[in-house]
């Protein structure tokens, strides 16, 4: 530890081997040292005693809209990344849409660049977009370091992000399964939905209706038989869908190269408590019952789904109405997603060594990602400094998010983000921010 600039002590530090007092040294923005508790500090390092605070990795959260440039008014980056810092996230990667331009074209992914290079409070990796017009575009984006290409196999909610029919996702699959590269997938069937029944107004059961777990099912059905057919890497987004589980099981122990994520709004809510016209709930797919979310936490717990993410995706206020057919759909968590999750898994008998494999560990694996996900030596000396049994009920006006609209409003949490650490350096504690000290990210290997 003789060349430590920083060495941060808690008595309870979650490491890949477990959770254990220690002091972690930090030197160049790199952990170069996870010692005993006790051991002795370099006259030259600044001591940071957390006392019984958890210092645990920061969360790398894989699925995020920042909307910006083109639709800023719904985010941006700098208010995103602040909300994230906040929650104890220390890296995000982007998704293609809903930003103007889309980031379909190494171009547009130069646009996106520009904009976030000196907004951002965290780390920034960026998604490519996979239409059925870009295909020559996929190999470049993906020279070009982006972490992998982002499909819809139904409407997308945007014109300028068409989805893929059953021919054009095989063509673009084929093309990304060439360079080894990762197909990321919106998968509900777009057949299923025409035909669910379509009601609008306010009742939330009219808008579950009309999105059936059938239509998952049967998308991912469909990935699964391509991705085997291509030995592609697939992975399915925002799982909500437990019918699913079975096939994505079997297909993995086929050796289908396939991964799954679930999000916070899966595992902590309900459709039995949405109130009717209140589409601050309102997503694609949508929120299902009680019993739906119970299967999805076995799965965490036996490793059928990989990760949790936010799948944050904010609009203005004015597009969240009362009507569930029309509102926008897209629930905001980066800033809150460690607290409900965590709360969550608490009562369900988990600990925080788990959560921080599902949101840090497995995300960072899911992307390449080899300096962060893990406090251990060689990694970014990026943390999370968390009070897990303090609690805090959820008031929109305390969110940075742009557009302080939350489903979580009023709710009671447990898990206060104390402090956030990029590569060394605390850019939030209590409330306070430092100015932007966040890298753009690109795909190494």
């Amino acid at each position: 530890m003789s060349d430590a600039e920083l060495v941060l002590r808690s008595t309870r530090v979650i490491t890949p081997e477990g959770t254990r007092a220690a002091s972690v040294a930090v030197a160049d923005g790199t952990i170069t040292a996870v010692l005993p508790y006790d051991a002795p500090v370099p006259e030259s390092a600044r001591l940071e005693d957390l006392g019984d605070h958890v210092l645990l990795p920061g969360l790398v959260d894989t699925h995020v809209h920042v909307n910006d440039p083109g639709r800023t008014e719904w985010e941006g980056f700098w208010t995103a990344t602040r909300a994230a810092a906040a929650g104890g996230i220390t890296t995000l990667v982007d998704m293609p849409l809903n930003s103007l331009p889309p980031t379909t074209t190494v171009p547009h992914l130069r646009t996106k660049q520009r904009v976030a290079a000196d907004k951002a409070h965290i780390d920034v990796g960026f998604w490519g977009g996979a239409l059925p017009d870009n295909i020559k575009e996929l190999r470049p984006l993906h020279e070009a370091g982006v972490f992998g290409f982002k499909a819809f196999l139904s409407p997308s909610g945007v014109d300028e992000f068409p989805h893929l029919e059953r021919d054009p996702l095989a063509r673009t699959m084929a093309e990304i399964a060439a360079f080894d590269g990762l197909l990321i997938v919106h998968a509900e069937d777009p057949r299923l939905l025409a035909s669910a029944p379509q009601q609008a107004g306010p009742k939330y059961a009219d808008f579950l209706a009309s999105r059936p777990r059938d239509a998952e099912d049967t998308a991912i059905a469909q990935l699964i038989r391509e991705a085997k057919a291509l030995h592609a890497r697939v992975h399915v987004l925002h799982l909500s869908s437990s019918d699913a589980l079975p096939m994505i099981a079997e297909a993995r122990a086929e050796g289908v190269r396939i991964t799954v994520e679930t999000c916070p709004h899966y595992l902590t809510l309900t459709a039995e408590e949405v109130p009717d016209g209140a589409s601050e709930f309102k997503c694609c797919p949508p929120i299902r019952e009680a019993a739906n979310q119970d299967l999805l936490w076995q799965a965490l717990a036996d490793g059928t789904i990989d990760c949790v993410v936010t799948d944050h995706s904010p609009s203005t206020a004015d597009l969240k109405t009362d009507d569930f057919a029309t509102a926008w759909g897209g629930i905001s968590g980066l800033q809150l997603s460690l607290a409900a999750v965590w709360t969550e898994a608490r009562r369900r008998g988990h600990g925080l060594e788990d959560v921080v494999r599902w949101m840090s560990a497995r995300t960072s694996e899911l992307v390449g990602l080899d300096r962060k996900g893990a406090i251990a030596v060689g990694r970014d000396a990026d943390f999370a400094v968390l009070a897990p049994d303090e609690t805090f009920t959820v008031d929109p006006v305390a969110l940075q998010h742009r557009n302080r609209v939350t489903a979580y409003a009023g709710k009671t949490l447990h898990g206060v983000v104390k402090s956030t650490w990029l590569r060394g350096q605390r850019i939030v504690a209590d409330g306070e921010f430092t100015e932007p000290k966040g890298q753009l990210l690109t795909r190494t290997h």
